[in-house]
């Protein structure tokens, strides 16, 4: 959610930056919340006007009473009664005007970036750097599907019949690998000096709304039946909304923090072949990042949270590239993104495995999340990165470290947690 002021004093810029994100159909919400702005503060104005009033009369009815002057006491008591119907008038539609400009405001996108591209959608998203030679190997990379089968690490058939498509068991070393990747992304943010958090799974309409937009909630979320709860997405959201109406000490910011969390997704429409299996799945497990920072450093910081994710494929000896999110494909609260892609041999182009966000003050305004310092404060900024969503990683990894006989290739910073094996073999 954007400043008001900005809004109020430069409409121009707020139109300009929706036609950037190539939503036009959102213009009207300027012109919209501006109307509802100028009637909530005429609302506010003609309320104070009247408490005035109320306080002044009060003490005009108090001197004619010690004077006597009973009836010109009730004349101006009517007077009171008058003004108090109008003010409990006043401060209801001023209730719902503020509530319809809230949701107004939740539906004008956050400024964008100078550094973001302008584009359409995804395809216009612009190549940034390349880490790690990309290769193909000279044998043919199976399906991913078919590498974890003959692992024996895999069971999809099961998985249909108990919870339906979308839904999978990892067994045996495939299993261990998956949780392999997650405790050793974990203890690498930590190295980084981030606090290692679990956070709640489930989370009140009021965070839903604070930490995206409406349409992303719809896309996305699982709500309980007859429970004002929600399945997380993302470890961010409850991350986040942690914070939500808190004013922090300046002296504690930045607040480094890195998440362990299952993560639930409706994941709407059908896809490809390549997107089956383990890739576009209802529910996975991911290691976060978030940030809590003042404004003037959440930019270092979105360059610092995309290179741990970076030097992490890395170390894995995965070949990874990033991506900057082009205008139109950023959502409403990202001030700028960077996805980082995965190489896949067997597709023989990169995949996405993560995402960098810097949201600036809109989550932050959303959630009431403010900072105070010695020099004053206001609304924090908030960021968040994928560390590492094992799914997808695992198909990466799979890939990148598959030989010709089947088997794959543990890398020497994994072994740790994998019981000092150092390769996962076919079964016969």
């Amino acid at each position: 959610m954007i400043d008001i002021n900005l809004l109020r004093s430069d409409p121009d810029r707020v139109r300009e930056n929706i036609r950037k994100k190539f939503q036009d159909k959102k213009l009207p919400l300027v012109d919209e919340a501006i109307e509802l702005d100028s009637r909530r503060r005429a609302l506010l104005s003609e309320g104070d006007e009247l408490r005035a009033s109320r306080n002044s009369l009060s003490r005009q009815i108090g001197q004619l009473m010690r004077e006597k002057k009973t009836e010109e006491a009730e004349t101006v008591k009517a007077e009171v009664n008058r003004n108090a119907e109008r003010l409990e008038a006043i401060e209801k539609e001023e209730a719902e005007v503020s509530e319809r400009l809230k949701k107004t405001m939740m539906g004008i996108p956050n400024f964008i970036s100078p550094e973001t591209p302008i584009g359409r959608d995804d395809s216009e998203n612009v190549e940034g750097q390349r880490f790690l030679e990309p290769k193909v190997p000279d044998f043919e990379i199976p399906y991913h599907v078919e590498i974890l089968e003959k692992l024996d690490g895999i069971d999809i058939d099961s998985a249909r019949r108990t919870s339906g498509q979308g839904f999978y068991y990892l067994t045996g070393d495939v299993a261990r690998l998956h949780s392999a990747i997650l405790s050793y992304a974990r203890d690498f943010m930590i190295g980084k000096g981030f606090t290692y958090c679990i956070p709640p799974f489930m989370i009140r309409s009021s965070v839903v709304e604070g930490v995206m937009s409406f349409e992303e909630m719809d896309g996305m979320m699982y709500k309980i039946e007859g429970e004002d709860l929600y399945l997380i997405g993302t470890s961010e959201h409850s991350m986040i909304g942690r914070f939500l109406n808190t004013t922090i000490d300046e002296k504690k910011l930045p607040l480094t923090l890195t998440s362990y969390s299952p993560c639930f997704r409706k994941e709407r429409g059908a896809h490809g072949l390549e997107e089956r299996g383990i890739y576009r799945i209802h529910q996975f497990e991911k290691q976060e990042m978030i940030v809590i920072c003042k404004p003037e450093e959440s930019e270092s910081w979105y360059e610092k949270m995309w290179n741990y994710t970076v030097e992490l494929f890395v170390s894995m000896g995965i070949p990874v590239r990033t991506l900057e999110c082009c205008s139109g494909d950023l959502a409403d609260l990202k001030y700028r993104s960077v996805d980082v892609e995965a190489w896949s041999p067997r597709q023989k182009k990169y995949f996405e495995v993560g995402s960098c966000s810097n949201l600036t003050d809109a989550q932050a305004r959303r959630l009431g999340i403010r900072y105070k310092g010695a020099k004053g404060g206001g609304f924090a900024h908030t960021l968040n990165n994928t560390v590492v969503a094992p799914p997808r990683m695992l198909i990466a990894f799979l890939e990148n470290h598959l030989r010709a006989d089947g088997s794959v290739g543990i890398p020497e910073v994994l072994r740790p947690y994998m019981g000092g094996k150092t390769e996962i073999t076919v079964k016969a």
